[in-house]
């Protein structure tokens, strides 16, 4: 028998692009999809499909928020949650909800594929690709460990410094100081400069008023 999936995106294209890899695979079949919460929700309880695939960011509230009342009312559904959104903050959130699988939105439509196949079969078991490393992160109670020049580059980000004119402050190229944001990105966990900046926050390597000592 096949595994009856519903698809909740909001982009019509990601849609169609992940219905076809469903439909390529053949163990699965597309019973419905929808483009907000509300009508997620309502079609949950009218298909009652094996597994929902959610993305993060709908039009009038979150994919997480379905994934936790979705856990809750069918304890079986398996959940795979789908972002464009890095960053163990999302990771994190996904798990706690009780998601069974969490896919970035750049992979390729085989992995949203098998994180289905993963999420029929175990849909209390989460699995993500990053879940080691973020882990280790959230574990390691010293933080991450940055270069002198990351928390040079860090104060500056934290001020509302752009690429050029850190790379201006700093004497190095651009090219330089975007490859030490990536690093900052990476060891903090985080996909963009407002996420970054948080975690910098509460991990105290940064206050309110500026850098930390």
């Amino acid at each position: 028998m096949t595994v009856s999936v519903l698809l909740v995106d909001d982009h019509d294209l990601i849609r169609q692009g992940l219905k076809r890899a469903f439909e390529r695979d053949g163990d699965f079949d597309v019973v419905g999809e929808a483009d907000n919460c509300a009508d997620a929700l309502t079609m949950l309880s009218q298909l009652q499909p094996k597994v929902v695939v959610l993305d993060v960011r709908l039009p009038d509230g979150s994919g997480v928020d379905i994934a936790r009342q979705a856990r809750e009312q069918w304890p079986d559904l398996g959940i795979v949650i789908l972002t464009m959104y890095a960053g163990d903050e999302y990771l994190f959130q996904a798990l706690d909800a009780g998601a069974s699988a969490f896919v970035a939105k750049d992979a390729a439509s085989d992995d949203v594929v098998s994180a289905a196949r993963h999420a029929a079969v175990s849909p209390r078991a989460f699995t993500a690709s990053d879940l080691g490393d973020a882990m280790r992160r959230r574990l390691t109670p010293s933080g991450p460990q940055l270069t002198p020049r990351e928390r040079e580059v860090l104060a500056l980000l934290a001020e509302g410094l752009g690429v050029a004119q850190i790379s201006k402050q700093l004497y190095i190229t651009e090219s330089t100081t975007k490859t030490h944001i990536s690093k900052l990105y990476e060891k903090l966990g985080a996909g963009n400069r407002a996420q970054a900046l948080m975690t910098a926050l509460r991990l105290g390597l940064i206050t309110q008023d500026g850098p930390a000592s």
